[in-house]
This record gives C-alpha cells, structure tokens and sequence, in this order.
C-alpha cells in the first residue's frame, strides 16, 4: 500500500472512513427525504460515497489479506 505507513496508521485512516461514509450516508438521507431539491449535490455525495467506500475496501484487503486454505 503506502511505504513507511504503520497498521496502526491505517487502521485509524480506516475508522476515519467509516465515519465519513457514514455521515455521507445520513446526509444524502436526509437530502432524499426533503425533497432532493438539489440532485446535483445528492450525485456529488453519492459519488464521494463511492470513493470512500473504495478507499475503505483497499485499506481492508491490505489489513486483512487473503488466505488461501
């Protein structure tokens, strides 16, 4: 992944995510339930939701990688 970057490091880069994607989820939420005035910004967020969520993937597999059994 990132050279001279401790596990440590990232899994708190990792938690940090999660409560980024989160509060993304809550915030296109609540944007839908008022109407979704603006679409603009509702695909903005659900584009940097999907972002994170790539990011948070990666952070994942590094942490946990696969064992084949």
């Amino acid at each position: 992944m990132v050279v001279g970057v401790s596990e440590e490091e990232l899994r708190k880069r990792l938690e940090l995510l999660r409560v980024e994607h989160r509060d993304l989820d809550a915030a296109i939420d609540a944007l839908t339930e008022a109407g979704g005035i603006d679409q603009m910004q509702i695909a903005r967020l659900k584009k940097r939701k999907l972002k994170l969520k790539d990011q948070i993937a990666l952070i994942e597999d590094y942490l946990i990688p696969d064992i084949i059994a």
